[in-house]
């Protein structure tokens, strides 16, 4: 059996996020909202060495407090936590997809 490794593609991932929420929140964020949560998310792991982290409950907390607090002072939105969480999960579907090789 042949396989395929697929790189991530952001475009992709924003269509995919932007399917995958409920309604209300397919109104209320934008493609420009969820590339810019995807940057985020890249800017927060860049900060904190998590990745090896075994508290993941911990640092999902960590990382949407994070967005949430970013959001605001950047005046891109208000966004409650449980809004950011949605993304958050359908990010990690997303992700679940791809055949991504780490090494």
């Amino acid at each position: 059996m042949d396989e395929f490794n697929f790189q991530y593609d952001e475009e992709a991932a924003v269509a995919f996020i932007l399917n995958y929420l409920p309604q209300e929140l397919k109104e209320k964020f934008t493609d420009d909202d969820i590339y810019y949560i995807l940057d985020l998310i890249c800017e927060f792991y860049e900060k904190n060495d998590y990745l090896d982290n075994d508290d993941e409950e911990q640092e999902e907390k960590e990382l949407i407090r994070f967005i949430v607090k970013q959001a605001k002072e950047d005046e891109i939105g208000d966004y409650s936590a449980d809004d950011v969480l949605l993304v958050l999960r359908a990010e990690e579907a997303y992700t679940g997809t791809l055949n991504i090789d780490m090494e």
